[in-house]
């Protein structure tokens, strides 16, 4: 069937492009020791203007509660799953590993943030609206004959 690939096998190219992830050209631990004005002129036009206007008390707030959960995390404990309804807080390489709960209207959805995600707005991984579910009993003509006991 399939063969086991030694270590061997793998190119090194392969492991040098696609093992460490890169933020426009800069690893993750760089990321994290920049400076924030520094990682703001990384950022897409519209990301980087909101962030130059300072942050709101709200989100300030939110990252109050992520550098907590870090701390915790750099200990070696569990850090909790941290709940905002701030959708359009941008991710920051701070987030990065930890679990926050986006509430989408209706409930809290875990987001559990990865480096792709820096630079995006929480919003944009917690739905709001639900993918429709077609059929099911009276929804074609043939249904009507179903019997539902």
């Amino acid at each position: 069937m399939a063969e086991e690939r030694s270590k061997d096998d793998i190119p090194d190219w392969w492991e040098k492009e696609w093992v460490e992830f890169r933020y426009r050209g800069y690893t993750l631990g760089e990321l994290m020791k920049m400076p924030i004005e520094e990682f703001i002129e990384l950022l897409p036009a519209r990301q980087r203007r909101s962030l130059k206007r300072g942050l709101p008390s709200r989100h300030k707030k939110l990252l109050r509660k992520v550098r907590r959960a870090r701390r915790l995390l750099r200990r070696g404990k569990k850090p909790p799953v941290i709940r905002t309804h701030c959708r359009d807080m941008i991710i920051l390489p701070e987030m990065v590993g930890l679990t926050i709960a986006v509430y989408n209207g209706k409930e809290f959805k875990e987001v559990k943030i990865e480096p792709e995600m820096i630079g995006h707005y929480l919003g944009e991984f917690a739905k709001t609206r639900k993918t429709v579910e077609h059929g099911g009993i009276g929804a074609t003509r043939s249904s009507l004959f179903v019997p539902l006991k």
